[in-house]
């Protein structure tokens, strides 16, 4: 049986609702929000843990974070997230590469990537309850003790909050958080947190569709490579109304194989299909669509897009990765600046 968190330990961590914008106000504090595991760090009297959101031990993975727990006094635990910096931005795929069933592999990618545990909460302090008092109480506390943790910054400035909204992307952070500083720490709850992403779009080429018996259950899409190759770059999700019916009729006419680059097209089970692998059919690449999405991966959409509307007025062979893999800038902000400044965003 799996050990839990320390019975002191206020557990699951709070949740973030999804809005739209950035709330205003004296009560709300911003940070960053990470992009990478989120996970609870105990010392429970010695015995070092690190847990994920739902309760699974994730030390074996990281074993390079337990001489920040050993820091801490017996009995404290702090909220934050394990993240891996390469090349001054965050790299998701790395950490994905750590959940490997092997110990040996873990121990040489913890040497070769070494992930990082970022702080930006404290639950408990030597056995004090922290975690009771209001964000605004936490956040002192909690910047008394950094000296033996990496600790994320917070502002009140909601203006630096919407140039960390529009620039972080660019070293993989995934929006802001947005804390309600007059409350105590709500364990499994939203009413103390939300979440800002920043949505973009993209032209994309359907290259093929998922079938849900006689329904057409999600759209493949695909983007061109500078060698002209075509690659599989996600699906979107939510095709139902007057959008499937115009789908039955655009894309049985146009079923064809061979479009997609080598190793390059779904394959095996679906991500997204629940444990259920659906039926899918390449199409000739000639429609295109304009999608929502919020995070990329090294080859992926993240997430199900959503689709938004076609684009018969642009050329199939328009949509490229250029698009979704804009050129870092000179003076475009790094993850050790961004630590550093604890609140300020680094300026060119």
């Amino acid at each position: 049986m799996v050990q839990a968190p320390g019975p002191n330990v206020p557990f699951p961590p709070m949740e973030a609702e999804l809005v739209d914008g950035l709330p205003t106000g004296e009560r709300w504090r911003y940070e960053p929000k990470w992009d990478g595991f989120r996970g609870v760090l105990e010392n429970d009297g010695g015995e070092i843990a690190v847990w994920s959101r739902n309760g699974r031990p994730l030390l074996r993975y990281f074993p390079e974070l337990r001489v920040i727990g050993e820091r801490l006094p017996p009995h404290s635990a702090l909220d934050g997230e394990i993240v891996i910096e390469r090349d001054g931005a965050l790299d998701f795929d790395a950490m994905q590469m750590r959940l490997h069933p092997a110990e040996s592999r873990v121990r040489k990618l913890s040497k070769e990537t070494p992930s990082t545990f970022i702080a930006f909460d404290i639950l408990l302090w030597d056995g004090e309850a922290i975690h009771e008092r209001p964000l605004a109480e936490r956040r002192v506390e909690l910047e008394k003790r950094a000296t033996a943790f990496t600790l994320s910054p917070q502002t009140k400035d909601r203006a630096l909050a919407e140039r960390w909204l529009e620039r972080l992307e660019m070293i993989g952070l995934d929006g802001v958080v947005c804390k309600r500083a007059d409350l105590a720490y709500k364990p499994g709850s939203r009413e103390a947190v939300v979440k800002v992403k920043h949505h973009k779009t993209a032209d994309c080429v359907i290259v093929g569709y998922r079938k849900n018996g006689s329904r057409v259950a999600s759209l493949l899409l695909g983007l061109y490579g500078e060698d002209g190759t075509l690659d599989f770059v996600g699906h979107t999700s939510g095709i139902s109304g007057d959008l499937q019916k115009d789908l039955q009729k655009r894309l049985p006419p146009l079923v064809e194989t061979g479009h997609l680059g080598e190793g390059r097209m779904p394959g095996g089970e679906s991500r997204w299909s629940q444990g259920k692998d659906l039926e899918w059919v390449e199409v000739r690449p000639e429609i295109v669509c304009e999608v929502r999405y919020d995070k990329m991966e090294a080859h992926r959409f993240r997430h199900g897009t959503r689709f938004l509307r076609f684009r018969p007025d642009k050329d199939p062979r328009q949509c490229t990765w250029e698009q979704v893999r804009p050129a870092r800038q000179a003076g475009d902000p790094t993850i050790s600046g961004l630590l550093e400044a604890r609140g300020s965003l680094p300026r060119p």
